[in-house]
C-alpha cells in the first residue's frame, strides 16, 4: 500500500509543477493547438494554446514509479509494469510525432492514418509478444492468450498468434477512443484519471486476493498485482495533476502525446489484469466517443445524411447549444457512472465465488 501512496503522492506533484513549465517553454516556441473548422466559431479563442501536454503525464508517471523503487518498494520494477509503461510511451512518441507534424505545418492534420496505423502496431505487436513471454517463478506470463472478463475465460484463446492480432485491436481500438474523447478541456485527462483509480482498486484487490496465497476461487491469477497497480496510481495521479492546468479554460492540451498514451495505458492494464471485456464497461464513455464516430461515418456513407451534429459525441452537444463546461461535468458524471458499474460487477464476482 505504501508503494501505491508513493508514486500517486511523487507522480501528482511532479504533473502539477513541470506542467507550468513546458507551457511556458510551448508558448515561446508557439507550439499552440490548431482548431477544427467544424468547430472553430465556438473554439476559436483556444487557438494557439500550447499543446504536447501528454508529456506531463508521460514524465510524471515514470518518475512517480522510479521513485517508488527507489525508495518504498520492497522488490524491483517487474515485466508487467515496466511492459505497460514501455508501452504507453510507445504510443505517446506516436502522438508526439503527430503533435510535432501539426505545429509545423500549422493544420489540424499530422500523420496521416497509414502511419499512425503503422506506429501503433508496432507498439502492440512488441507488447503482446513480451507479455506471452517472462513467466514467473508459478509460470505466469504477464498477459494470457485466453479472453478475459473478470478473469481468463479459458474456452475462449487466441493463441499466440491471434493473440498478438487481438492486442493491436484492442491497442490500436483504445488509443484512438481516448484520442476521439479529447476534444473539450480536461475531458479525457478526467475521464482517464477515473479509469485509472478504478484500476487500482482492482489491481490492489488482485494483490490481496491472488492465488498464489491460496484464497480459494475467488482468487486471481494475474502477474505483479502491486506493480501494476504502482503503474496506474502514478498515472492516474499524474492526469490529476495534468487536470490542474488542462481543466477549462485550458492553460495546455495534451494532444495525442497524451491521449494516444493514456489509450495505450488501460489497454496494457486490462490486459495485464485480465480484464479485457471489463474495461468495456470501465471505460464505457470511450467507447460510446468511438462509437459515435464510427456510427457517424457508417449512417453518412449510406445515407449521405449525418446522424449527429459532428462527431465525436461530444461535439454534438456543443453545437446543440450546450455550454462547454455543462458538456465536460456531465461527460464526468456519465465516465463515473461506467467505473462504478465496473468496480460493482468486479466485487460481485468475487462475492459469487467467496460464497461457493
Amino acid at each position: 500500500m505504501k508503494s501505491i501512496l508513493v508514486a500517486a503522492a511523487v507522480a501528482l506533484v511532479v504533473s502539477i509543477l513541470f506542467t507550468p513549465y513546458l507551457i511556458r517553454i510551448f508558448s515561446k516556441q508557439g507550439f499552440g493547438q490548431e482548431i477544427r473548422e467544424e468547430v472553430q466559431k465556438s473554439h476559436a479563442a483556444k487557438r494557439g494554446t500550447p499543446t504536447m501536454g501528454g508529456m506531463a503525464i508521460l514524465v510524471a508517471m515514470w518518475v512517480g514509479y522510479l521513485v517508488t523503487h527507489l525508495t518504498v518498494a520492497e522488490e524491483g520494477p517487474s515485466v508487467s509494469g515496466l511492459l505497460v509503461l514501455g508501452l504507453t510511451t510507445a504510443l505517446g512518441i506516436v502522438g508526439f510525432l503527430d503533435d510535432f507534424i501539426k505545429i509545423r505545418k500549422q493544420r489540424n492534420l499530422g500523420l496521416n492514418k497509414t502511419a499512425k496505423l503503422v506506429g501503433q502496431l508496432v507498439a502492440a505487436v512488441l507488447f503482446a509478444i513480451l507479455a506471452m513471454r517472462f513467466p514467473d517463478a508459478n509460470g505466469i506470463t504477464p498477459a494470457s492468450e485466453h479472453l478475459s472478463f473478470i478473469r481468463d475465460i479459458t474456452v475462449v484463446s487466441f493463441g499466440t498468434i491471434g493473440f498478438v492480432i487481438f492486442a493491436y485491436v484492442a491497442i490500436s481500438g483504445w488509443s484512438n477512443a481516448v484520442n476521439f474523447t479529447d476534444g473539450m478541456d480536461g475531458l479525457a485527462g478526467g475521464t482517464a484519471a477515473m479509469v485509472l483509480a478504478t484500476y487500482v482498486l482492482i489491481s490492489f484487490w488482485q494483490l490481496r486476493n491472488d492465488c498464489i496465497s491460496g484464497t480459494g476461487p475467488a482468487c486471481y491469477t494475474v502477474r505483479d498485482p502491486l506493480d501494476v497497480a504502482v503503474v496506474a496510481a502514478a498515472a492516474m495521479a499524474a492526469c490529476i495533476g495534468f487536470l490542474w492546468w488542462n481543466a477549462a479554460p485550458a492553460k495546455i492540451f495534451m494532444g495525442d502525446t497524451g491521449s494516444l498514451a493514456l489509450g495505450g495505458l488501460v489497454a496494457g492494464l486490462s490486459m495485464v489484469t485480465r480484464t479485457e471485456l471489463l474495461m468495456i464497461i470501465i471505460g464505457g464513455l470511450f467507447v460510446v466517443e468511438a462509437l459515435s464516430v464510427v456510427l457517424q461515418i457508417v449512417v453518412f456513407r449510406s445515407t449521405r445524411r449525418r446522424l449527429f451534429r459532428m462527431a465525436p459525441f461530444h461535439h454534438h452537444f456543443e453545437l446543440a447549444g450546450w455550454a462547454e463546461t455543462t458538456v465536460i461535468i456531465r461527460f464526468w458524471v456519465l465516465a463515473g457512472i461506467s467505473c462504478l458499474f465496473g468496480v460493482g460487477l468486479f466485487y460481485a464476482d468475487w462475492l459469487s465465488l467467496v460464497d461457493v
